[in-house]
């Protein structure tokens, strides 16, 4: 199939397509009329790419998967390199999730402690918020 093709089987561009090219992680094979010529390997190839984006993965992030594929494995994430890229994403989710508990933590005691502050005010009576006038 040719790149247009790919590009609408895919779901992306041929722009993207061809940055993928020059950055080496889907294949330049030329027909003899010299148009770039693809097979449902590289389609699998992009899905798989796509997928592990659609995840948070960064491109070069991909690669190892992309060499994995392109080696034979079928699924392209049971190669070292894949499982070590794999084990790298879960630490640094773990550490976002740990990151957004600790703000969750923080929201929440400043909403209690405004809570508070607002029931300070007595039942039926507004909070009472000042501002500076000239």
């Amino acid at each position: 199939m040719r790149i247009g093709e790919l590009a609408r089987r895919a779901g992306t561009t041929t722009r993207t397509l061809r940055y993928y090219e020059a950055r080496g992680l889907l294949p330049a094979r030329r027909s003899g009329n010299g148009y770039r010529a693809y097979g449902e390997d590289d389609l699998r190839l992009l899905q798989q790419i796509r997928l592990l984006q659609d995840f948070g993965f960064g491109l070069e992030e991909t690669r190892p998967f992309v060499e994995c594929l392109q080696a034979g494995h079928p699924a392209g994430d049971t190669c070292p390199a894949s499982l070590e890229v794999y084990r790298a994403k879960l630490a640094e989710l773990d550490e976002c999730i740990e990151r957004l508990r600790q703000v969750r933590e923080q929201v929440g005691a400043q909403l209690s402690r405004a809570e508070l502050e607002a029931g300070a005010a007595g039942p039926g009576q507004e909070p009472r918020c000042e501002l500076a006038h000239d």
